[in-house]
This record gives C-alpha cells, sequence and structure tokens, in this order.
C-alpha cells in the first residue's frame, strides 16, 4: 500500500497537483506572545505583520486548503500575551492573507477572555468569512457548522477539531467548544460520514507540553479515531514536534496519516525544541469515484525574533531558507532546532519523510 505514497525530499514529490488532486497543508500553533505584540505594535495603536509570513506564504497559498491553530482569542482590548492571550483583529488578517483558508480555535486558551472573546471571535471569523472549527455561540451555531465541511476541486473535506481542555476555565453558557468526549467524537463522525466526505480529518489539541514522545493515551486515542471511520489525525498542544506514522493496518488496508503534534509555527517560545515546528502536506487524488491519499511529507520551520535578526518583527523560516537571508545567530539557533528534530525523526518517525518549500 505504501507503494502509492510520492516520498521524497523536495517540492517535486508533490508535482502531481494538479485538478484530480487535493492539497491541505496543516501547521502547528499560531501564537502571539507579549513580545510578538510589542514588536508589531506601531505608534498609532495598530498592528502591523508584514514580513512574519513572506518567506512561508508561498507554500501555504499554493495549498488548497491551509490549517492552523489559532492558538489566541480575538478577545479585544486590552491585547495580552502568556498566560491569558488576546491578540489583535489584524493578527486573524496577516494570516489569511498569508494563505491560510481554515483556522482552528478548540484550544486550551480559546477561553483566555471568556464568554466575551469566544464570542468576538466566532464574530471576527464571520465577519472575515474563514472556515473555522472548534468553537461556537451555542448550541444552534455548533448544530449549524459542525462538522466543518468544505468543498473545493470536487472533494468534500470533513474537518474536525477538538480539545483536551480549556485551562480550567468552565465553557459559559450558551457558548460551545468541542472538548475530547468519545461519545460526542463518535456522533460528529456519524454526522460527518452522512455529508458524504472524500475524507474525515480529526484535528486534536492533546498531549503534555513540552514532550518530544506522544502519550499512549494518545496513539491510543488515534487508533480509536481511526478505526470509527476518522481518515488522518492531526495533533498540537505539547508546543514541541513530535513523531508522524502512516498507519496501513486497520481492516481497510489503507494508509491514514498521525501526526502527534505540529509543534509552534510561530511564537516568542526560544526553550530547546520549541522555536520551530512543521508543516504537514496531504495529497489527496480521486479516480473513478474513490479518493486515496496520493502523498504526504514534513517540511520544518523555525521562528527568527528579533533579538537575534536585529529585525523589528518576527518571521518564519523554511528550513531549506537561502542562507544568505540569515544572520549567523539565526542560523546556529535554526541548526541546532533542525538537527534536534530531524534525528528525533530518524529515530520515530514512520511512512513520511521530508520535504523542503524552496528546492526543486
Amino acid at each position: 500500500m505504501l507503494a502509492l505514497f510520492c516520498w521524497g525530499v523536495s517540492a517535486s514529490c508533490f508535482a502531481g497537483e494538479q485538478a484530480d488532486t487535493l492539497s491541505l497543508l496543516f501547521v502547528g500553533d499560531l501564537m502571539q506572545h507579549q513580545a510578538q505584540l510589542d514588536a508589531a505594535r506601531r505608534e498609532d495603536g495598530s498592528f502591523d505583520y508584514s514580513g512574519c509570513f513572506a518567506e512561508v506564504s508561498p507554500e501555504i497559498m499554493k495549498a488548497d486548503i491551509a490549517v492552523g491553530n489559532l492558538e489566541v482569542p480575538l478577545g479585544g482590548k486590552p491585547y495580552t500575551g502568556y498566560p491569558a492571550f488576546s491578540a489583535p483583529d489584524e493578527w486573524l488578517f496577516a494570516l489569511r492573507d498569508a494563505g491560510f483558508d481554515v483556522f482552528l480555535a478548540a484550544n486550551n486558551h480559546c477561553l483566555d477572555r471568556g464568554k466575551k472573546g469566544l464570542e468576538r471571535t466566532v464574530g471576527v471569523f464571520d465577519s472575515l468569512k474563514v472556515w473555522n472549527a472548534g468553537i461556537y455561540r451555542d448550541s444552534l451555531d455548533r448544530a449549524d457548522r459542525y462538522p466543518l465541511l468544505i468543498e473545493k476541486k470536487g472533494f468534500r473535506i470533513a474537518i474536525l477539531n477538538y480539545t483536551y481542555g480549556t485551562n480550567g476555565i468552565p465553557v459559559p453558557s450558551p457558548g460551545m467548544v468541542n472538548l475530547i468526549d468519545r461519545k460526542q467524537i463518535r456522533q460528529d463522525v456519524v454526522k460527518a460520514r452522512r455529508m458524504n466526505p472524500d475524507a474525515i480529518i480529526a484535528c486534536m489539541h492533546w498531549g503534555i507540553e513540552y514532550k518530544l514522545l506522544p502519550e499512549d493515551a494518545d496513539r491510543e486515542l488515534a487508533r480509536w479515531l481511526l478505526k470509527l471511520g476518522v481518515d488522518h489525525v492531526i495533533g498540537s498542544h505539547p508546543h514541541v514536534v513530535q513523531p508522524v506514522e502512516v498507519v496501513d493496518t486497520l481492516a481497510d488496508k489503507k494508509p491514514h496519516v498521525v501526526v502527534y503534534s505540529l509543534g509552534n509555527f510561530i511564537s516568542n517560545m526560544s526553550q530547546l525544541h520549541t522555536d520551530g515546528g512543521m508543516a504537514v502536506k496531504l495529497l489527496l487524488r480521486k479516480a473513478n469515484g474513490k479518493t486515496r491519499l496520493a502523498g504526504s511529507g514534513y517540511s520544518f520551520v523555525w521562528t527568527s525574533r528579533p533579538v537575534l535578526s536585529g529585525k523589528r518583527n518576527f518571521a518564519v523560516y523554511p528550513s531549506d531558507i537561502n542562507k544568505e537571508k540569515v544572520n549567523a545567530a539565526e542560523k546556529n539557533h535554526m541548526e541546532l532546532f533542525l538537527n534536534n528534530v530531524r534525528r528525533l525523526f530518524h529515530d520515530h518517525s514512520t511512512g513520511m519523510e521530508e520535504y523542503f518549500f524552496e528546492r526543486k
């Protein structure tokens, strides 16, 4: 079965992205720590994120569907970083302009600004008309919007999104947050199947922060989701990259991608293993009325901070960025992250290989 896959270590691995294929790109935590807010703030009080995604935006835009975990509510002023986040609307504008299509909001920080923050975040999603999943104004809103069904290029993709919790903050009535509850997930998968999707993808906010390997409970939950009818599982939350695997041992004998943690796509975190993340690309192909996984790959990214770059703002770099664009301090920190994560993947990942944004 794995012979169906397009392996390799270059962007040409996905050269088959044509009319009969659909490419999906998943990235990790899209964060806004206080240092990021301070760097982006203009004298007039607005925020300028131009340049943050200049090096990775072409890859994001190239995907038919690009998905990211919005790890901050758009809760209004005052704008704050950790531990109770609230990002300005300009943050979502910048992410949309960088090429992101879908925003996942079921995570442990979604209630940092309580009921107002939840409702305001949903309202900003609606005002921009961007796809989103995970939080809702009330049960009727959830019933109308969830599972999220995306129709593009003749494909129908159902996206599910759940979080392990909300940092102990009770979900304010009548708001709804998708929590990891197997009874509810089972009902949602049944509803998703009735939508006649080409693929069901579950995006799970789970795991233990800063641990490089997934918990046994997460592995078991991933298998349960696949047996339930989910096609692929994409994880976030630990703030570090965890291994990936392609499972083809289930009764259906189809390849299923499981990503345990995408890490941080952009943040101000600087401790070992937290200053980068990865993008995972899936390529679906439809033929004779059936959809199959035709390719998959991961690509590492690293966040440059002003303290290293000497520039005004934060910036996400692909692993194969032209080294003439980075200074010695950036290069040293980036290589440390890449060497560590590649060693981890060599030892613990199976069924998928690295690809590069820029290398032909």
